[in-house]
């Protein structure tokens, strides 16, 4: 007999009823994890979810902590002198989703879906689940951010990780909660470590606070700790995103194999209709959502039994490949560099540019790149001429930030013992290196176990974010200046960091596109022992501006 699983359980936090009051005017609900933000300013907004990324809070309490008192940005005298819900704007709400509706009913225009919006809070979603909702192009998303946040903390019961539904159901749930109990209690020991070794190795220099110092030895710290985090990791997301694109992303998410991913799905719906119900009517619909929901799973379905056929196996590749580019490609950009300039046809255009000399030909790139003062300045939309695929190879923690960049395509396999795993030099260092053995074959053993019984989607819980993930990543040079110059920069992690300088190594040496690779001129090929030290000066002299001390 099959056991049905039940959603996964969440960490209910506790308000005041003062509190809970409060929350009720700006939240559409005060305890459930999924939650969208309503009568606020956008600005107020946007800082809140900006704030939210580097804070271990739910945003609920810290919009209560450091926003609603705040005079400047005077939240409490708007609750001050507000009225109880005022009918006049369920009114208001009411006739945007009729005239909404006859848009969709009349005009069949689902681009309507485009301009109506909502700020949405997702919590205690596992690393699994946080790729989901990141996946989709036209939705903005910050995550909370493994570099500022301490796992040793415990949310209610338990560390901040995720029991899937699948497992809390089967034989296994005893020894993934115990592993996943020890994984972490191991990160907390190594922190304890690792904090002081960092303190030792990079004393704080005179004209830094002790924040700023603290700041970035535990930045540092948790850079290298960061590998002992399984999938499972609970995380905190704020999106904000059209109605047309959280409507994809909910169909998605209700053809995706994991329970957890579904049940949010469920809860996503249900607080977005509170807000732009007009956008999610038909998500569920069995005639409209209901079917492309069954054609996304088909597809999954008909795509894994194909791939089960191959039997290969992997063939040994390096961390970054170059598997694709065109060797025209500078040609072809130097004609689509002057194609808005002239009312010649395209392929004119390129016929001039072949009958050029390679100079003129560099010439005219480098003109139409121009005199670029920082990584900001990006040329036109004629480098989008000239496309690069990656495949690569390297820790999931690498690859949770390079997945964030949307304006290029990423696909990615299941996360898996199968490829090995990376440990840091530092753990060598601090005397460490057996345990985080152990917590490697821990796992693994256990990833194992459960992927024989519940498969391998279910199993990717369990394996930490050391273990090597496989992705492709398909960009144009457009998108390359922006990835690679931003990637690059000091304050980057320095995985991250080598696997973007090796990107731009192969558009320049293997590609041949040196003219590109020239023009990228702010790839930052140094290293640094303290990533983030530069960043938290820069932080702390724009505190000290608005004359704002920092915390000893």
């Amino acid at each position: 007999m099959t056991t049905t699983p039940n959603p996964p359980p969440y960490y209910v936090e506790p308000f005041s009823a003062d509190e809970r009051a409060v929350l009720s005017r700006f939240f559409t609900n005060v305890d459930g994890p999924v939650y969208a933000i309503v009568n606020l300013p956008e600005v107020v907004k946007g800082a809140l979810f900006a704030r939210y990324s580097r804070s271990p809070k739910s945003v609920r309490r810290l919009f209560l902590d450091e926003f609603y008192s705040a005079p400047e940005v005077g939240i409490a005298a708007v609750a001050a002198t507000a009225n109880e819900p005022d009918q006049d704007e369920a009114v208001r709400l009411k006739r945007a989703e009729d005239l909404y509706q006859r848009v969709f009913s009349e005009y069949g225009d689902d681009s309507v879906a485009q301009l109506g919006g909502a700020h949405l809070a997702c919590e205690q979603a596992s690393n699994i689940l946080t790729k989901v909702l990141e996946w989709g192009r036209l939705a903005s998303y910050l995550e909370q951010s493994t570099r500022y946040i301490f796992y040793d903390q415990r949310l209610g019961d338990r560390y901040r990780y995720m029991v899937p539904p699948e497992i809390a159901a089967s034989p296994h749930a005893a020894t993934y909660t115990e592993t996943m109990e020890w994984l972490f209690d191991t990160y907390s020991n190594l922190l304890t470590r690792m904090v002081p070794y960092y303190e030792t190795l990079h004393p704080r220099a005179d004209g830094d606070s002790g924040f700023v110092w603290r700041s970035t030895i535990r930045a540092k710290a948790c850079d290298d700790l960061r590998g002992l985090l399984p999938a499972a990791t609970t995380s905190n997301v704020g999106i904000f995103g059209s109605g047309q694109a959280y409507e994809m992303m909910m169909l998605r998410m209700r053809a995706h194999p994991s329970v957890e991913v579904r049940t949010y799905a469920d809860l996503m719906l249900t607080e977005l209709r509170k807000v732009i119900p007009a956008f999610m009517k038909r998500v569920d619909v069995p005639e409209r959502g209901g079917r492309w929901t069954g054609y996304l799973a088909d597809i999954a379905t008909r795509m894994t039994q194909q791939a089960a056929a191959l039997g290969a196996s992997p063939q040994s590749r390096p961390e970054v490949t170059l598997v694709e580019w065109d060797p025209d490609a500078e040609v072809k950009t130097a004609a689509a560099a002057l194609y808005a300039y002239t009312d010649l046809p395209d392929d004119q255009l390129l016929d001039i540019v072949r009958a050029m000399t390679p100079e003129q030909q560099t010439a005219l790139i480098r003109d139409y790149v121009g005199n670029r003062t920082n990584r900001r300045h990006k040329p036109g939309r004629g480098m989008e001429r000239s496309d690069y695929r990656f495949d690569i190879l390297c820790d999931y923690g690498i690859f949770r930030d390079l997945q964030r960049h949307r304006m290029l395509t990423i696909d990615w396999q299941q996360l898996s013992p199968t490829h090995g795993y990376v440990t840091p030099a530092s753990i060598d260092d601090v005397g460490a290196a057996a345990q985080w053995e152990e917590a490697m074959q821990r796992t693994a053993q256990l990833h194992d176990t459960i992927a024989a019984d519940l498969g391998g989607a279910v199993a990717q819980y369990a394996v930490p974010f050391a273990y090597r993930v496989r992705f492709m990543m398909q960009l144009n040079a457009r998108e390359a200046f922006h990835l690679i110059e931003l990637r690059t920069a000091p304050g980057g992690h320095p995985d991250y960091r080598r696997v973007c300088q090796e990107m731009h190594s192969l558009i320049r040496d293997r590609a041949g596109h040196r003219t590109i690779a020239d023009a990228m001129s702010f790839v930052d090929y140094s290293s640094y022992d303290l990533a983030r030290l530069e960043g938290e000066r820069r932080a702390a002299a724009k505190r000290a501006a608005l004359g704002v001390d920092d915390p000893e």
